[in-house]
């Protein structure tokens, strides 16, 4: 959003606070403009007001799950959005946030639920599918992971991320040419990408250092 457009917004919500004070939807509006601009402590105000207001306001504990989550405090942003889910919030978004914040506290087999969840939800967001991918494979279910990375490329082929994964996944399975395959892949479409550059490299080696010994 342009400063112009935010500005807009900020006195919109304002009067909309000041016409229904006992409204939380305003105070959550505000805080959700607030946390846009990075302003995590007076986002967190509003959303305290709105749970003074309504102590079952989801949104406003997802709103304070994201402010959390941004500020790296993930233990505080999984108790966010656990609230918001047992205070009525069924959305892909919050389900993916609590797995991610479980992601980030090493917890991977505590967060595939709430992955399965997020994607039960929102089937096509790549994101979800993603980072359960990556939490299958942190928990060793190499074939679900590669299956996962692969619906991953259903929603968008280009994901340099997912075929690097998958060529990983291949080489767990000792399909050297497959996994250089999509190497080749993850670098036709991000030529920067150095994990799959050393991954292609490794297997390049490995054949010199092959024939040199025969």
């Amino acid at each position: 959003m342009q400063e112009q457009d935010l500005q807009e917004a900020a006195r919109l919500f304002n009067e909309a606070i000041e016409e229904n004070p006992e409204d939380p939807v305003g105070f959550i509006n505000f805080g959700n403009l607030l946390l846009h601009m990075n302003d995590y402590q007076r986002a967190e105000k509003f959303y305290h007001k709105a749970i003074e207001l309504d102590s079952d306001a989801a949104t406003a504990y997802f709103g304070l799950g994201n402010a959390a989550f941004d500020q790296e405090d993930y233990p505080a942003a999984q108790q966010h959005f656990q609230k918001a889910i047992n205070t009525g919030l069924e959305e892909g978004d919050v389900y993916m946030m609590l797995a991610m914040s479980l992601q980030h506290q090493d917890h991977q087999k505590l967060s595939l639920p709430y992955f399965q969840r997020a994607i039960e939800l929102n089937p096509k967001d790549e994101t979800a599918l993603f980072q359960y991918g990556l939490a299958l494979a942190q928990t060793n279910q190499i074939q679900l992971a590669q299956q996962t990375f692969f619906k991953v490329l259903e929603v968008d082929e280009r994901h340099s991320d997912a075929l690097y994964n998958i060529g990983v996944s291949y080489l767990y399975e000792e399909d050297v040419d497959r996994a250089y395959e999509y190497f080749n892949k993850a670098l036709q479409y991000q030529p920067d990408h150095l994990l799959a550059a050393n991954g292609k490299k490794s297997i390049d080696d490995m054949l010199n250092q092959d024939n040199q010994e025969q």
